[in-house]
Formats: C-alpha cells, structure tokens, sequence
C-alpha cells in the first residue's frame, strides 16, 4: 500500500468529509476585484482561511499568514492578467504581504486582508476608467460603482463632485458615449447578473436590492442589456452552490 504524505492526507480529508470551496466561485471572486466593482466582491469575497480551505500550519496564526500570502499573490497576477502592471501589483503585494508578517494578533491580520482586497479592487477600478476617461468622469463612475445599492441621480452625483448637473450630463455623454442613466442602468444589470449566479436572492429581492422601481422595469432593463430576462439568465448561468 502506499502510505505517501499525499495518500494519507486525502484519507485524512475523506474521513473528515472535507470538501475544498468551489473552484469557479473562488475564481469569481479573484475576477471581481479585477473589475473594480466592490460591491460584486464584497458578495464573492470569503473570511481569511474560512470552510474549504485547507490547513497549511498547525499554528493557527501562521496558518492564517499562509492563507493570506496564497490569497495576495493569486490577485496581484489576476490584476497582472487584467492590465495592471507587474511593478504595481506586485510591490502592492510585497507591501501587505510584509505587513501581514509583523501581525501578532488574528483580528489585525483578517483587517489588512480586508484593506488589501479594497485596495486593489479599487486600483483595478482606476486601470479600467484611469487611461480612458477624464479624472471628473472617473470620479463619477466611482459614485456609481459604490452607491449601485440606492437610487443614483445626476443631480447627487453632480453635487457630490461639486459641478453642475446639465455639464455632467454633457461630459458624460461626450466621454462615454452613452447617457448618464444608461450607465447607472448598465452597471446595475452588470451588479443584477452577479447576484442572479451567485446569490440565493429572487428575482424580485435583486430588483428591490438595486432600487429599480418596479421589477417589471427591472426585467425590461435587464432585458435591454443582457438579452434575455433575469429568470432565463439564471436558469442558463446560475451557479450549485
């Protein structure tokens, strides 16, 4: 018989009934840092060393530090993979990596994991609208991104980035080639997919969730962009838990 480390320890993963965590979300969650979209990765985002990760120390600290070394490097090349550059993703990781050695205590590392993952979702956020867009409009689709979950008005978007609203308006449309409305609309279909694979939320709960005003408005949005309604992309996207 062969009694190879490798052999025993999936003997010893039977005999626990552990079950590793689910490939295509654990790759959702790394692609939806790699889309800016915070929001989307607060959703797929899991606590460091959570179920179905395997135990790489027997010191419960130094295991959470492996976790969390494993977890930045697979986001700096994902970032890598998605256009940022190799000097900033990875000085980004040496960085957090370096701070999460000097923790002494789980409650400071699970923060700097939670600080790392923002940071650069947010980097990512600026790779994609950064080299595109004027600083004014970047802004503004930062105010989107982060306030998908309330009813978003140019007005409010306007007054947050101290401009005037009919300007916002003609800058958007200039810069982006759509309309304001349209792009709230689009990023909150893009938001509406994600929980429709992903969530255990209902059609009407997702309408509710991104503020459209009806979910009859919510099907015809989602329609408009996506090209079926949100109970046929469920049923051709959703993904077992």
């Amino acid at each position: 018989m062969n009694d190879s480390p490798m052999t025993s320890h999936l003997f010893a993963h039977r005999e626990d009934g552990f079950r590793y965590a689910p490939f295509d979300r654990e790759v959702a969650f790394y692609e939806s840092i790699c889309s800016g979209n915070i929001e989307l990765v607060k959703m797929f985002a899991a606590p460091l060393f959570c179920e179905g990760c395997g135990t790489l120390s027997k010191d419960y600290l130094r295991n959470l530090k492996y976790h969390f070394t494993i977890t930045t490097a697979l986001i700096a090349r994902f970032c890598v993979n998605s256009g940022m550059t190799p000097e900033e993703a990875y000085s980004l990781s040496d960085i957090y990596i370096m701070k999460a050695d000097e923790c002494m205590e789980e409650n400071e590392l699970r923060c700097i994991h939670a600080d790392m993952i923002e940071d650069y979702t947010r980097k990512m956020r600026r790779v994609r609208t950064g080299n595109v867009y004027s600083k004014r409009i970047v802004c503004a689709m930062d105010y989107i991104s982060e306030h998908l979950h309330s009813s978003i008005r140019i007005e409010e978007t306007a007054e947050y980035l101290q401009i005037n609203p009919a300007y916002l308006s003609r800058a958007f449309k200039a810069e982006t080639g759509m309309t304001f409305t349209d792009y709230v609309n689009r990023k909150k279909v893009e938001e509406a997919a994600g929980l429709l694979s992903y969530s255990k939320y209902s059609d009407l709960e997702i309408s509710s969730l991104l503020c459209f005003s009806s979910q009859s408005y919510f099907i015809k949005i989602f329609k408009k962009y996506i090209g079926i309604t949100p109970k046929e992309y469920k049923k051709k996207y959703r993904f077992n838990d």
